[in-house]
């Protein structure tokens, strides 16, 4: 088949830029880097690349997808084993015989249905890009951790201090003397009176 001329070649530069745009496999090895810091410009150049391998070379969809598969392999360092590659190198056949053909509307009908492709894609694009951002922030350092609040028994020992002095109150109200601090107990029943740990003496 011949080369086509200066407007059927932007007929068919334009149906490649939409069949790389739509193919997922190679947007999401960009989108994740694959073939490096240059990735974008990888996809780019595969663009033009494809533009010339049709002008100089009789193509039928074997040899597309043998390309199109060791391009994905040397530059992106992706197997794409979705079934993809044959569809788009049938795409890419395709539409390469209408625009060789100056068939504008052909190109425009296939362009269309590649447009329609876009919200699945630039779905499949965002879920990527949220699982290569951290999903969970990452746990904050013990250093950097927010004081706490103070610790149960702490706020039940201003109670008991309260409730220790009430019955002190109540006991000197009473007559009798109050307990002791420190855990000491009075034994009465001694001459006198000792005073002994509670629990057993020393």
């Amino acid at each position: 088949m011949a080369a086509p001329g200066l407007e059927e070649g932007g007929l068919f530069a334009r149906g490649v830029r939409a069949v790389l745009g739509g193919w997922a496999a190679l947007q999401l090895a960009v989108a994740h880097g694959f073939g490096g810091p240059q990735s974008p410009e990888k996809a780019t150049w595969l663009a033009g690349a494809l533009q010339e391998f049709f002008a100089q070379n009789e193509l039928g969809e074997e040899e597309v997808e043998e390309f199109l598969a060791e391009v994905m392999d040397n530059e992106f360092d992706t197997a794409v084993e979705d079934g993809s590659l044959r569809q788009v190198s049938r795409e890419l056949v395709t539409l390469f015989a209408q625009a060789s053909r100056g068939d504008a509307g052909g190109v425009g009908e296939a362009l269309g249905a590649l447009a329609r492709r876009g919200p699945a894609l630039r779905a499949a694009l965002a879920t990527a890009h949220l699982e290569e951002s951290p999903a969970h922030a990452p746990p904050t350092p013990e250093g950097d951790t927010p004081p706490r609040t103070p610790p149960p028994h702490q706020e039940g020992g201003e109670e008991s201090s309260e409730e220790e002095e009430d019955e002190e109150e109540e006991a000197m109200e009473c007559g009798t003397p109050p307990p002791p601090p420190d855990g000491w107990t009075l034994d009465a029943g001694g001459p006198g009176g000792r005073l002994g740990l509670g629990g057993g003496g020393r």
